[in-house]
């Protein structure tokens, strides 16, 4: 067993994105055993916890552009109205059309790049406040949604829904239902989209030069400048690659509901924001691990399925439950790192 001595070196070694990092997966752990433990066995079957992330994939998505780009030390409030609008486009494109798989995988591209290129230009190159430039950019996304198509309507395009209803297979995971029968736990496609994502970005950011940018100008603009970094071009291509995630989320989103809305994603943007924060991502840049982020998004859907379980349907315990949970993460993040600052100026 490790020494109070010891601890406190491994405490003061550890970097500040690795910790937050631990403390994000031990929380998500404890959760999800309190689950099973106070809420019955359910949450034991491989498919609940599958369920929480086909459900979850385009939110999985969402928030690790969100981290990019927070990492850098901007915000992106758009992503939930950039996600909405996809969803419309690609319904209309299919369904009113005839289009192609191809083609409304094109559209989804088109609308998330054209969003990171003129937010990241008005955020990197004319220096706005990345807050007010992406609170327009979801205005005009939402109004755009309505524009496209104002009333909800489900897509009948056959290769679509075979698309859709598409399972993969999960090996070695399956439970016995209440008919005696073995079953296949399965995921979405989009699940695997989102899975994939994660572990590419995660290498980008860890072992590349763009990576380390955008680490470095979240930490210190200034300091970055000074060591050779283009800021400005770093800025912009974290907005743009948010943008892009974006619009891929919105397809794998329009993939799991099949049909198109103007109140599709409603508030995605801030469970973005607070998957980001939950999984170790600091408000003031430079912090960040994007495996911190998927376990905040397992984090915030777990307390979601705890809140529903526990009988507390109505919306409002759910919002609750949320910002009870992000205030919680916030103050053990200021507490860890004040204690960490402590130890290190000693």
């Amino acid at each position: 067993m490790e020494t109070k001595k010891g601890f406190k070196g491994w405490f003061a070694r550890t970097n500040d994105t690795n910790l937050l990092l631990t403390i994000t997966i031990v929380v998500f752990f404890l959760m999800y055993i309190g689950a099973v433990v106070f809420q019955g066995q359910g949450f034991l079957k491989p498919q609940t916890f599958f369920n929480i992330l086909n459900a979850n994939a385009a939110l999985i998505i969402t928030s690790i552009g969100m981290s990019i780009v927070m990492i850098c030390g901007g915000i992106d409030i758009s992503v939930g109205g950039v996600v909405a609008l996809v969803s419309m486009s690609c319904a209309v494109f299919l369904d009113f059309h005839n289009g192609s798989i191809i083609g409304a995988i094109g559209i989804a591209l088109g609308i998330g790049l054209a969003f990171g290129l003129i937010q990241g230009f008005l955020v990197a190159y004319l220096d706005i406040q990345p807050f007010i430039v992406t609170l327009a950019g979801m205005f005009f996304a939402r109004g755009m949604t309505t524009i496209v198509h104002t009333a909800p309507f489900n897509v009948e395009n056959e290769d679509f829904v075979a698309l859709k209803d598409t399972r993969v297979i999960v090996p070695g995971f399956g439970s016995v239902n209440k008919l005696g029968n073995y079953v296949n736990a399965y995921v979405e496609i989009g699940v695997i989209v989102a899975l994939v994502l994660v572990i590419a970005l995660f290498i980008v950011l860890r072992w590349t030069k763009l990576g380390r940018s955008f680490y470095a100008v979240g930490g210190n603009a200034q300091s970055a400048l000074m060591l050779g970094i283009n800021v400005k071009r770093t800025r912009f291509l974290s907005h743009l690659i948010c943008g892009a995630l974006a619009g891929i989320a919105g397809f794998v989103y329009f993939l799991h509901v099949g049909s198109g809305s103007a109140s599709h994603a409603s508030g995605m943007e801030m469970n973005a924001i607070a998957s980001s924060i939950i999984g170790g991502t600091m408000l003031t840049g430079g912090v960040g691990n994007l495996a911190g982020t998927l376990f905040g998004v397992l984090s915030l859907a777990t307390i979601q399925n705890i809140v529903s379980s526990a009988g507390l349907d109505q919306a409002w315990w759910t919002g609750i439950t949320i910002a009870a949970m992000l205030c919680l993460f916030l103050v053990i993040q200021s507490v860890v790192m004040a204690q960490k600052k402590k130890l290190l100026t000693k």
